[in-house]
């Protein structure tokens, strides 16, 4: 299908990016990769009126590993993390997801910046964003802000960035070595969007779960933590007994919707089964 009519500005600057986006109507985007949103435009789901492309703006793709942990640039493409070797023991999570994102040649386009911006709860990195608390800094007219990746999700597709802000950095908090940590994920084919997926890790104190943090992909309006799952794991050793009854809890946790893909029992059956794999995976990780 052929896009719908819009203007285009390809600028060189955060700050003139900024200004472009804040002169124009609410229907104007911020392209990263485009992975997502020139799909959409063609199906006339979006139609902004203008893409402000951001691909010959300076600074904005690079990955820094250091004691506050992983940073990135929000036009930091999915292969350039792919091929840092420093990304898989700066957030191990992180790096687990990559494999499962879309196909290569998306990966070869792909932003993060993008991805969270795109919001979609059936996609990797929001998740994991999400599970890991990481931290983004945006940039709009009124100045630069921060905000928890919690803040960002308010609905499927929508995010709570103002029309114009561009998210420049994200910052996942530093990874203990010892960390126990595991990425579940079940397609129809590889690379197509989860139907359901579970991300997950927690810290050790005297053999008991402490500082859990578990994730769900796919089985709601926006990517979900699972408060009770997490309750019920902490303090406990992660036994058999324990991981059954974790994911038992997380099945009754999630409300998935039905679609063609999947009913909602069969996404919260799928829930369970992915989270006592995973548990199983972290509890046996040395």
């Amino acid at each position: 299908m052929k896009l719908p009519a819009f203007e285009y500005k390809a600028p060189t600057s955060l700050r003139e990016a900024v200004s472009l986006l804040a002169s124009a109507d609410e229907s104007a985007r911020p392209l990263a990769g485009g992975q997502s949103l020139l799909p959409i435009m063609a199906f006339r789901l979006a139609h902004p009126s203008l893409l402000v492309d951001l691909g010959r703006i300076p600074g904005l793709a690079s990955i820094e590993v250091n004691e506050a942990g992983l940073r990135l640039g929000a036009m930091t493409r999915w292969r350039d993390l792919e091929d840092d070797a420093g990304v898989a023991s700066a957030c191990p999570l992180l790096a687990a997801a990559l494999a499962h994102i879309a196909h290569y040649q998306i990966r070869n386009r792909g932003t993060i910046g993008g991805s969270l911006a795109h919001a979609d709860p059936a996609a990797e990195l929001p998740t994991i964003a999400l599970t890991c608390e990481a931290r983004l800094d945006v940039i709009g007219a009124s100045g630069s802000r921060s905000l928890d990746a919690r803040d960002l999700f308010v609905g499927p597709l929508m995010n709570s960035l103002r029309n114009d802000e561009i998210i420049v950095t994200v910052q996942f908090p530093p990874w203990p070595n010892a960390r126990r940590w595991a990425f579940e994920e079940f397609a129809r084919r590889r690379g197509d969007f989860a139907v359901a997926g579970v991300a997950l890790f927690y810290d050790e104190d005297g053999g008991r779960a402490r500082n859990a943090h578990i994730g769900a992909i796919g089985v709601g309006d926006t990517p979900l933590r699972l408060g009770g799952a997490e309750s019920a794991l902490n303090g406990r050793h992660v036994d058999e007994a324990t991981i059954a009854s974790v994911a038992s809890i997380a099945h009754d946790e999630v409300n998935p919707p039905s679609d063609i893909h999947g009913s909602s029992a069969y996404r919260k059956g799928l829930v369970a089964t992915l989270l006592q794999r995973a548990l199983s995976r972290a509890a046996g990780r040395s």
